[in-house]
């Protein structure tokens, strides 16, 4: 997993701050992919006619919304503020807000070992992303697993500080993990059959988000009490999925980490 994207993927759920507003659409700044820009035409802003849209949206405002096209040639990023549910709205902003933590958090544990961000990121950090699809979950599990990373096969010292500062500065009310799931399908209608295929993992349990990343590639996310609550949910999500797309006469693979 590289360290940073360049771009969205579409599909993908981005938190960005609106900082300019026309009559015919919003352009946003994409918080998590600096430099990048992004923009909500008028008929992406809320489902129905909109005679003003600043009754809507307004400069300054921080908003998550889905990534509809991505043009690189054209350094554009449009996006739909209207296609995703309250649910999915409240569960970016939080993993968002979580990441900046962990980030403050990955500076307290450079310090204390003596080494910079980067170094810290370089040696441990960006696999720690890798394997738990985020720095924060990574955080979650050493308070609530006391060997979770040397289960997940990580050695050294730093170990030791980064379980520390994980234990006091998080008291997590709930886990958030992912996965990478693969479905294809060489049927006439493999469109129709990957699409349901997704949505049997999607409705399989509460709090799971399912998002394309990549053919045949989908990250699935999953919301629990607990981090073995949470391995189960997903696995069971993914069972779904696959049972289905197999029957179907696809094929389907699931990966608890990004290959």
């Amino acid at each position: 997993m590289k360290p940073v994207k360049e771009f969205p993927e579409e599909g993908e759920l981005v938190v960005a701050t609106v900082t300019n507003v026309r009559d015919y659409g919003a352009f946003v700044k994409l918080e998590e992919y600096p430099g990048k820009e992004g923009f909500i035409h008028v008929s992406e802003v809320t489902t129905g006619w909109v005679k003003y849209i600043r009754d809507h949206i307004r400069e300054g405002q921080k908003i998550v919304g889905k990534v509809m096209r991505v043009n690189k040639d054209r350094n554009q990023v449009d996006i739909s503020i209207k296609r995703i549910t309250d649910n999915q709205r409240r569960m970016k902003m939080q993993e968002w807000k979580n990441e900046l933590k962990a980030r403050m958090l990955m500076e307290m544990l450079a310090k204390r070992l003596g080494k910079t961000a980067e170094e810290c990121y370089r040696e441990f950090g960006y696999e720690l992303i890798d394997v738990f699809g985020g720095l924060y979950p990574a955080f979650e599990a050493a308070v609530l697993e006391e060997n979770a990373l040397e289960e997940e096969g990580f050695k050294g010292d730093w170990i030791k500080e980064f379980r520390a500062i994980a234990k006091e500065n998080i008291t997590p009310p709930f886990v958030t993990i992912s996965g990478i799931i693969e479905v294809t399908s060489e049927s006439p209608n493999g469109v129709e059959i990957v699409k349901e295929a997704l949505k049997m993992a999607k409705e399989s349990g509460d709090n799971i988000d399912v998002y394309y990343i990549g053919s045949p590639k989908y990250r699935i996310r999953v919301i629990a009490e607990d981090y073995k609550t949470a391995e189960k949910i997903m696995k069971n999500a993914a069972d779904k999925a696959i049972e289905y797309i197999t029957k179907a006469g696809g094929r389907g693979e699931f990966h608890r980490k990004e290959a």
